[in-house]
Protein backbone atom coordinates (compact mmCIF):
# COMPACT_ATOMS: atom_id res chain seq x y z
CA UNK A 1 0.00 0.00 0.00
CA UNK A 2 1.50 3.36 -1.00
CA UNK A 3 1.47 6.54 1.12
CA UNK A 4 -1.54 8.04 -0.68
CA UNK A 5 -3.59 4.87 -0.11
CA UNK A 6 -2.64 4.86 3.57
CA UNK A 7 -3.81 8.48 3.91
CA UNK A 8 -7.18 7.63 2.34
CA UNK A 9 -7.65 4.65 4.68
CA UNK A 10 -6.80 6.85 7.67
CA UNK A 11 -9.24 9.58 6.56
CA UNK A 12 -12.05 7.07 6.06
CA UNK A 13 -11.39 5.55 9.50
CA UNK A 14 -11.51 8.99 11.11
CA UNK A 15 -14.73 9.83 9.29
CA UNK A 16 -16.32 6.68 10.70
CA UNK A 17 -14.95 7.11 14.23
CA UNK A 18 -15.67 10.80 14.81
CA UNK A 19 -19.47 10.51 14.74
CA UNK A 20 -19.21 7.52 17.06
CA UNK A 21 -17.12 9.54 19.51
CA UNK A 22 -19.51 12.49 19.21
CA UNK A 23 -22.57 10.27 19.78
CA UNK A 24 -20.87 8.59 22.74
CA UNK A 25 -20.07 11.98 24.28
CA UNK A 26 -23.62 13.24 23.70
CA UNK A 27 -24.97 10.05 25.24
CA UNK A 28 -22.75 10.51 28.30
CA UNK A 29 -23.91 14.11 28.66
CA UNK A 30 -27.54 13.02 28.40
CA UNK A 31 -27.01 10.32 31.02
CA UNK A 32 -25.38 12.81 33.38
CA UNK A 33 -28.30 15.18 32.86
CA UNK A 34 -30.77 12.35 33.56
CA UNK A 35 -28.91 11.36 36.75
CA UNK A 36 -28.86 14.97 37.90
CA UNK A 37 -32.54 15.60 37.15
CA UNK A 38 -33.78 12.34 38.64
CA UNK A 39 -31.63 12.80 41.75
CA UNK A 40 -33.33 16.15 42.41
CA UNK A 41 -37.00 15.42 41.66
CA UNK A 42 -39.58 18.19 41.85
CA UNK A 43 -43.15 16.96 42.06
CA UNK A 44 -46.16 18.57 40.47
CA UNK A 45 -47.90 20.93 42.91
CA UNK A 46 -51.66 20.87 42.23
CA UNK A 47 -52.26 23.86 44.52
CA UNK A 48 -50.75 26.10 41.83
CA UNK A 49 -53.88 25.70 39.69
CA UNK A 50 -56.59 28.32 40.03
CA UNK A 51 -59.45 26.73 41.94
CA UNK A 52 -61.98 28.66 39.82
CA UNK A 53 -60.68 26.79 36.78
CA UNK A 54 -61.22 23.32 38.21
CA UNK A 55 -64.27 21.11 37.87
CA UNK A 56 -64.35 19.18 41.15
CA UNK A 57 -61.30 18.26 43.20
CA UNK A 58 -57.85 17.21 42.09
CA UNK A 59 -57.50 13.45 42.55
CA UNK A 60 -54.36 11.40 43.13
CA UNK A 61 -54.74 8.00 41.47
CA UNK A 62 -52.70 5.31 39.77
CA UNK A 63 -53.40 5.75 36.06
CA UNK A 64 -52.17 4.51 32.70
CA UNK A 65 -50.13 7.11 30.82
CA UNK A 66 -49.07 7.45 27.19
CA UNK A 67 -46.48 4.65 27.13
CA UNK A 68 -48.88 2.16 28.72
CA UNK A 69 -47.24 2.20 32.15
CA UNK A 70 -49.22 2.80 35.34
CA UNK A 71 -47.95 5.49 37.69
CA UNK A 72 -49.36 7.78 40.36
CA UNK A 73 -50.94 10.77 38.65
CA UNK A 74 -52.85 13.91 39.43
CA UNK A 75 -56.22 13.83 37.70
CA UNK A 76 -58.07 17.09 37.33
CA UNK A 77 -60.70 18.57 35.08
CA UNK A 78 -61.17 22.06 33.65
CA UNK A 79 -63.46 23.83 31.21
CA UNK A 80 -60.46 25.29 29.31
CA UNK A 81 -61.84 28.81 29.57
CA UNK A 82 -59.40 31.54 30.69
CA UNK A 83 -60.13 33.39 33.91
CA UNK A 84 -57.51 36.18 33.86
CA UNK A 85 -58.41 37.59 30.44
CA UNK A 86 -61.17 37.72 27.84
CA UNK A 87 -61.00 35.54 24.75
CA UNK A 88 -60.32 37.66 21.67
CA UNK A 89 -60.48 39.96 19.88
CA UNK A 90 -58.92 38.24 16.87
CA UNK A 91 -59.79 39.98 13.62
CA UNK A 92 -60.50 43.68 13.10
CA UNK A 93 -63.62 44.54 11.12
CA UNK A 94 -62.15 47.15 8.78
CA UNK A 95 -58.80 48.00 7.25
CA UNK A 96 -58.73 51.30 9.13
CA UNK A 97 -59.22 49.71 12.60
CA UNK A 98 -56.43 50.07 15.16
CA UNK A 99 -54.67 47.27 17.03
CA UNK A 100 -57.24 47.25 19.83
CA UNK A 101 -59.72 45.70 17.38
CA UNK A 102 -57.58 42.65 16.59
CA UNK A 103 -55.12 40.15 18.00
CA UNK A 104 -51.65 39.05 16.93
CA UNK A 105 -49.94 36.98 14.23
CA UNK A 106 -46.61 35.15 14.31
CA UNK A 107 -43.96 34.97 11.64
CA UNK A 108 -40.25 34.16 11.73
CA UNK A 109 -40.06 34.59 15.48
CA UNK A 110 -41.77 37.99 15.45
CA UNK A 111 -45.17 39.06 16.81
CA UNK A 112 -47.30 41.39 14.68
CA UNK A 113 -50.43 43.30 15.69
CA UNK A 114 -53.35 42.27 13.50
CA UNK A 115 -54.81 45.73 12.94
CA UNK A 116 -56.53 47.06 9.83
CA UNK A 117 -53.34 48.22 8.07
CA UNK A 118 -51.73 44.80 8.69
CA UNK A 119 -54.64 43.09 6.95
CA UNK A 120 -54.59 45.63 4.10
CA UNK A 121 -50.89 44.95 3.51
CA UNK A 122 -50.95 41.14 3.55
CA UNK A 123 -49.94 40.92 -0.13
CA UNK A 124 -46.80 42.92 0.63
CA UNK A 125 -46.21 41.15 3.97
CA UNK A 126 -46.06 37.75 2.25
CA UNK A 127 -44.84 39.05 -1.13
CA UNK A 128 -47.83 37.39 -2.81
CA UNK A 129 -50.41 39.36 -4.83
CA UNK A 130 -53.06 36.66 -4.22
CA UNK A 131 -53.59 37.94 -0.69
CA UNK A 132 -56.63 40.18 -0.29
CA UNK A 133 -58.64 39.63 2.87
CA UNK A 134 -60.86 42.69 2.49
CA UNK A 135 -63.59 44.01 0.22
CA UNK A 136 -63.50 47.16 -1.85
CA UNK A 137 -65.54 48.99 0.80
CA UNK A 138 -62.78 48.34 3.39
CA UNK A 139 -64.57 45.63 5.37
CA UNK A 140 -62.52 42.55 6.20
CA UNK A 141 -63.70 39.10 5.16
CA UNK A 142 -64.18 37.19 8.41
CA UNK A 143 -65.88 33.85 9.02
CA UNK A 144 -69.05 35.30 10.53
CA UNK A 145 -71.10 32.14 11.06
CA UNK A 146 -70.41 28.86 12.83
CA UNK A 147 -70.73 27.00 9.52
CA UNK A 148 -68.21 29.28 7.83
CA UNK A 149 -65.81 28.92 10.75
CA UNK A 150 -66.00 25.12 10.67
CA UNK A 151 -65.47 25.06 6.90
CA UNK A 152 -62.43 27.33 7.10
CA UNK A 153 -60.79 26.03 10.30
CA UNK A 154 -59.62 22.73 8.83
CA UNK A 155 -56.53 21.59 6.89
CA UNK A 156 -58.44 21.45 3.59
CA UNK A 157 -59.99 24.92 3.76
CA UNK A 158 -63.26 25.16 1.86
CA UNK A 159 -62.42 27.18 -1.30
CA UNK A 160 -65.34 29.47 -0.46
CA UNK A 161 -63.33 30.79 2.47
CA UNK A 162 -59.95 31.29 0.86
CA UNK A 163 -58.74 34.83 1.53
CA UNK A 164 -60.64 35.05 4.81
CA UNK A 165 -59.78 35.74 8.40
CA UNK A 166 -60.65 32.52 10.24
CA UNK A 167 -62.25 33.50 13.52
CA UNK A 168 -64.37 31.48 15.91
CA UNK A 169 -66.60 32.85 18.62
CA UNK A 170 -66.89 31.31 22.08
CA UNK A 171 -70.66 30.90 21.74
CA UNK A 172 -70.14 28.62 18.73
CA UNK A 173 -68.09 26.13 20.73
CA UNK A 174 -69.93 23.42 22.62
CA UNK A 175 -68.99 23.47 26.34
CA UNK A 176 -66.55 20.67 27.14
CA UNK A 177 -64.66 19.35 30.14
CA UNK A 178 -60.98 18.51 29.68
CA UNK A 179 -59.39 15.86 31.89
CA UNK A 180 -55.66 16.04 32.51
CA UNK A 181 -53.72 13.01 33.75
CA UNK A 182 -50.21 14.14 34.72
CA UNK A 183 -47.56 12.05 36.51
CA UNK A 184 -47.03 13.22 40.09
CA UNK A 185 -43.31 12.57 39.74
CA UNK A 186 -41.88 13.25 36.29
CA UNK A 187 -38.95 11.12 35.15
CA UNK A 188 -36.22 12.46 32.85
CA UNK A 189 -35.85 10.13 29.86
CA UNK A 190 -32.68 9.71 27.82
CA UNK A 191 -34.61 10.05 24.55
CA UNK A 192 -37.07 12.91 23.93
CA UNK A 193 -40.65 11.94 23.15
CA UNK A 194 -42.38 13.66 20.21
CA UNK A 195 -45.83 15.16 20.53
CA UNK A 196 -48.73 12.82 19.84
CA UNK A 197 -51.54 13.52 17.43
CA UNK A 198 -53.87 16.23 18.62
CA UNK A 199 -54.39 17.21 22.22
CA UNK A 200 -52.28 19.54 24.28
CA UNK A 201 -48.67 19.50 25.36
CA UNK A 202 -49.26 21.16 28.72
CA UNK A 203 -51.61 23.31 30.72
CA UNK A 204 -51.59 26.84 32.11
CA UNK A 205 -52.59 27.41 35.71
CA UNK A 206 -55.98 28.63 34.46
CA UNK A 207 -56.73 25.19 33.00
CA UNK A 208 -56.26 26.10 29.33
CA UNK A 209 -54.22 23.88 26.99
CA UNK A 210 -50.81 24.77 25.71
CA UNK A 211 -50.85 23.23 22.23
CA UNK A 212 -48.20 22.12 19.72
CA UNK A 213 -47.25 24.57 16.96
CA UNK A 214 -50.15 25.83 14.87
CA UNK A 215 -50.10 24.31 11.34
CA UNK A 216 -49.35 27.62 9.65
CA UNK A 217 -48.45 26.06 6.28
CA UNK A 218 -52.00 24.71 5.87
CA UNK A 219 -53.54 28.01 6.90
CA UNK A 220 -51.34 30.16 4.68
CA UNK A 221 -51.72 27.87 1.69
CA UNK A 222 -55.36 28.93 1.41
CA UNK A 223 -54.50 32.62 1.88
CA UNK A 224 -56.15 32.59 5.27
CA UNK A 225 -54.93 33.42 8.74
CA UNK A 226 -56.44 32.47 12.08
CA UNK A 227 -55.12 35.19 14.40
CA UNK A 228 -54.37 34.65 18.07
CA UNK A 229 -55.61 37.03 20.74
CA UNK A 230 -53.09 38.98 22.81
CA UNK A 231 -52.80 36.02 25.18
CA UNK A 232 -51.64 33.77 22.34
CA UNK A 233 -54.88 31.81 22.10
CA UNK A 234 -57.60 31.11 19.58
CA UNK A 235 -60.51 28.75 19.03
CA UNK A 236 -60.72 25.48 17.17
CA UNK A 237 -64.10 23.84 16.40
CA UNK A 238 -62.96 20.61 18.09
CA UNK A 239 -60.30 21.63 20.61
CA UNK A 240 -61.99 24.80 21.88
CA UNK A 241 -59.82 27.60 23.24
CA UNK A 242 -56.07 26.91 23.52
CA UNK A 243 -52.70 28.68 23.49
CA UNK A 244 -49.96 28.53 20.85
CA UNK A 245 -47.86 31.21 22.56
CA UNK A 246 -47.14 32.26 26.13
CA UNK A 247 -47.39 36.06 26.23
CA UNK A 248 -47.62 36.69 29.99
CA UNK A 249 -51.40 37.12 30.23
CA UNK A 250 -52.02 34.08 32.46
CA UNK A 251 -51.27 33.36 36.12
CA UNK A 252 -47.54 33.40 36.86
CA UNK A 253 -45.69 32.27 39.96
CA UNK A 254 -42.78 34.60 40.56
CA UNK A 255 -39.46 33.04 41.62
CA UNK A 256 -37.61 34.56 44.62
CA UNK A 257 -34.25 34.23 42.90
CA UNK A 258 -35.27 36.25 39.83
CA UNK A 259 -35.67 33.22 37.58
CA UNK A 260 -38.39 33.41 34.93
CA UNK A 261 -41.85 32.91 36.48
CA UNK A 262 -43.65 29.57 36.35
CA UNK A 263 -46.69 29.49 34.04
CA UNK A 264 -47.89 25.87 34.10
CA UNK A 265 -46.92 22.24 33.65
CA UNK A 266 -46.03 20.19 30.61
CA UNK A 267 -48.02 16.98 30.19
CA UNK A 268 -45.06 14.91 31.43
CA UNK A 269 -45.13 16.73 34.79
CA UNK A 270 -42.10 18.96 34.34
CA UNK A 271 -42.60 22.61 35.19
CA UNK A 272 -43.08 25.18 32.46
CA UNK A 273 -41.59 28.65 32.89
CA UNK A 274 -41.80 31.87 30.92
CA UNK A 275 -39.41 32.65 28.10
CA UNK A 276 -37.76 35.57 29.91
CA UNK A 277 -37.00 36.51 33.49
CA UNK A 278 -37.90 39.85 35.07
CA UNK A 279 -34.77 41.46 33.63
CA UNK A 280 -35.73 40.53 30.08
CA UNK A 281 -33.15 37.78 29.76
CA UNK A 282 -34.02 34.54 27.95
CA UNK A 283 -32.84 31.25 29.45
CA UNK A 284 -29.70 29.73 27.95
CA UNK A 285 -28.35 26.20 27.79
CA UNK A 286 -31.70 24.71 26.78
CA UNK A 287 -31.71 21.18 25.38
CA UNK A 288 -33.50 19.87 22.29
CA UNK A 289 -36.79 19.79 24.23
CA UNK A 290 -36.55 23.40 25.40
CA UNK A 291 -35.55 22.63 28.98
CA UNK A 292 -32.64 22.57 31.41
CA UNK A 293 -31.84 21.83 35.05
CA UNK A 294 -31.22 23.89 38.15
CA UNK A 295 -31.11 22.78 41.78
CA UNK A 296 -34.13 24.85 42.82
CA UNK A 297 -36.58 23.78 40.12
CA UNK A 298 -35.01 20.54 38.92
CA UNK A 299 -35.43 19.86 35.22
CA UNK A 300 -37.93 22.29 33.70
CA UNK A 301 -38.94 23.89 30.41
CA UNK A 302 -38.93 27.47 29.20
CA UNK A 303 -41.61 28.54 26.74
CA UNK A 304 -40.36 29.62 23.35
CA UNK A 305 -40.54 33.29 22.46
CA UNK A 306 -44.12 34.42 21.69
CA UNK A 307 -43.31 34.73 17.99
CA UNK A 308 -41.84 31.24 17.68
CA UNK A 309 -45.12 29.29 17.48
CA UNK A 310 -43.45 26.80 19.84
CA UNK A 311 -44.16 26.41 23.56
CA UNK A 312 -41.81 23.42 24.01
CA UNK A 313 -40.03 21.35 21.36
CA UNK A 314 -40.57 17.79 22.64
CA UNK A 315 -41.27 15.94 25.89
CA UNK A 316 -38.30 15.17 28.12
CA UNK A 317 -40.42 12.86 30.26
CA UNK A 318 -43.21 10.41 29.51
CA UNK A 319 -46.38 12.42 28.96
CA UNK A 320 -49.67 11.70 30.63
CA UNK A 321 -52.97 11.99 28.80
CA UNK A 322 -55.59 14.58 27.91
CA UNK A 323 -59.20 13.67 27.13
CA UNK A 324 -62.14 15.91 26.30
CA UNK A 325 -65.81 15.21 26.82
CA UNK A 326 -69.02 17.18 26.27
Amino acid sequence: MNDQSRRWVLLIALAVMLPMVSCSRASEETRRAADQANAHPVQVDPTFFMTEALVGEVLTEERTISDGSRVMCYVYQTRSVPIEHEMGPWSPGRIDDDKEAGGIWLRDGQVYDVDGPFVRNMAEFYDDPEWKLYRDDGTIKVTDTKEAFEAAARPDVDPKYHNHMVEGRPEWIEPTITTYIIPVQPIYNLSPAPFGRGGGIGVAFNGVNFDPPAPLHAILGAHTIAPFDDAGGHLNPHAGYHYHAATGKTKQIEQPDGHAPMIGYALDGFGLYAHMDGQGHAADGLDECGGHFDETRGYHYHAGSPGSNQIIRAFRGTPGLITTED
